[in-house]
């Protein structure tokens, strides 16, 4: 793949005043690092007392177009039936093997020390401790697994941070309770979280709620467990407020819980930052663009006020759709916001009031109107570094609390080569640039960043496409797309360059 040049311009050498300045650096204590979620990086689907999860019975359509993600995400009650019938099928069903950190673990963690990792996202697998989501006692199996993993990172200096959930519900709570939309879910949650946060309180300090939780509009299944034709003659858009509500509660319980356990503890929101541009200056167009901002702030305004807008009250309104809520709900959200707000960026879409005739785009779970002035990667999505300044800005602006920036990459075709080295000097350049443009919202807006973990630091099985060969990582896994391979780790050549960011803090990138 040829190096991506990205035109885009920054204050690198002088403030707004003029003044030279001294190298730039980012803050003493960014906590620079990785992220993975259980359910595309671990493997190991059927050990250790593990249960169904719904990402076990997540189909891989190799035959669909990439850009095509209704296609590739949406699940039935009979697709369901048909994976858990093939137990043993690991080709079409890849998150089964995923890229088996569970076995490479200590490898794997080594190598992120080796980096200088000062911080790791990961997944407690709610399916690896309570196998199927309502039983009585925790496996302890699942709980000594992860007790390993977070004194692995313990030896290298390392901080995890934890979501809690990343679509990843148990399948008994699909088959069982309909998921989410379930009130009972609320319960076995807290449960789940109550747990995790006794038995890992000296070993986890930063803490993620429910990843994307946005997403449960574009994916239903995977974020909350919801397969539409478990639902004959109701709403179904419905039907998935009425799951957001209880994870809104169930975040809030969560922080509740998490603060009172583990004191000092730091409980964050998790978004997918789409960020959308007016397609054209036509005030028709500026408007679409500002409501498709906000139809994904909707939920994050939710989170960090312990409130829903007001604008989604009038949707709710507007569209006859009624929430059932409990007495006390309000009052648990108001009284438990989230203390920091994370969130995903991968690229920028443009907006527009008549989108007929304009050229589209892929991008992070969702096709969107192409921007003319950006590149794009090997599956669509356009890059735009600026978009995350903007992104920051935006969001800071917003809420006033810290951010955190836990998703972000390039996925690209890497290629091995006969010499065994992988050249991704492309994906070097994007995060050259993203890196620069997060300097920047960090000491010209004024920013306040808590840090930063690349997507899929090691590669995994892609959520959107369920592809290994759609690789994000630092470490090149040798595996692919129908799990053939080694699973042998190779570090690329992005590998030492992100060393060096981490050890200069940054400032080996305005060399």
């Amino acid at each position: 793949m040829p190096s991506i040049i990205i035109e885009v311009s920054f204050q690198a050498e002088y403030d707004y005043g003029g003044n030279a300045m001294a190298k730039r650096r980012f803050p003493e204590g960014f906590l620079w690092g990785g992220a993975t979620a259980a359910n595309q990086v671990e493997g190991g689907w059927n050990e250790g007392g593990k249960g169904w999860s719904v990402s076990d019975c997540a189909r891989a359509h190799f035959d669909t177009d990439v850009t095509n993600y209704k296609a590739h995400n949406t699940v039935t009650t009979a697709d369901i039936e048909e994976a858990m019938a093939h137990p043993e099928d690991e080709v079409y069903y890849p998150k089964r093997h995923a890229s088996d950190f569970y076995h490479h673990y200590k490898e794997d963690i080594k190598l992120f020390g080796e980096m200088g990792f000062k911080v790791y996202r990961m997944t407690i697998a709610w399916y690896r401790i309570f196998p199927n989501g309502d039983d009585e006692t925790p496996n302890e199996e699942g709980m000594a697994f992860y007790d390993a993993v977070f004194d692995e990172c313990r030896k290298y200096g390392i901080e995890p941070l934890v979501t809690m959930s990343h679509y990843e519900p148990p399948l008994n709570l699909v088959l069982k309770y309909n998921g989410w939309y379930s009130r009972e879910v609320i319960g076995m949650f807290t449960k789940f979280v109550e747990t995790i946060c006794t038995r890992y309180k000296d070993k986890v300090k930063y803490w993620l709620t429910f990843n994307e939780v946005d997403s449960m509009i574009r994916h239903p299944y995977t974020t909350g467990g919801l397969i539409e034709d478990r639902f004959p003659g109701k709403n179904f858009e419905e039907v998935i407020f009425q799951a957001m509500h209880h994870q809104f509660v169930a975040s809030a319980l969560a922080t509740k819980i998490c603060h009172e356990i583990i004191p000092g503890s730091m409980v964050g929101c998790m978004l997918t930052k789409l960020t959308y541009y007016p397609y054209t200056c036509k005030p028709e167009d500026v408007l679409e663009a500002q409501q498709m901002m906000r139809s994904t702030y909707c939920y994050s305004d939710t989170q960090v006020f312990g409130e829903y807008p007001a604008y989604l009250l009038s949707r709710f309104k507007n569209k006859g759709i009624n929430i059932v809520k409990e007495t006390g709900d309000d009052e648990i959200m108001k009284a438990y916001p989230v203390d920091f707000v994370s969130f995903s960026y991968y690229m920028s879409s443009c907006a527009a009031h008549n989108p007929d005739g304009l050229d589209t785009a892929a991008g992070n779970t969702i096709t969107a109107v192409k921007n003319p002035h950006l590149k794009s990667s090997d599956w669509g999505w356009q890059i735009d570094p600026t978009g995350l300044r903007i992104s920051m800005v935006d969001l800071y602006d917003r809420y006033r609390k810290p951010l955190f920036i836990v998703e972000n990459g390039l996925g690209a075709k890497d290629v091995l080569k006969e010499d065994g080295t992988i050249d991704d000097q492309y994906r070097i350049d994007y995060f050259d640039v993203h890196f620069k443009a997060m300097l920047d919202a960090i000491e010209y807006d004024g920013v306040e960043c808590l840090g930063y973990t690349s997507w899929g630091c090691i590669d995994i099985v892609s959520e959107s496409t369920k592809q290994m060969s759609k690789r994000y990582g630092f470490i090149y896994v040798d595996c692919d797309d129908y799990g053939k391979g080694t699973y042998k780790r190779i570090p690329k050549k992005s590998f030492h360059w992100y060393k060096k960011v981490i050890e200069t803090n940054g400032e080996c990138l305005f060399e």
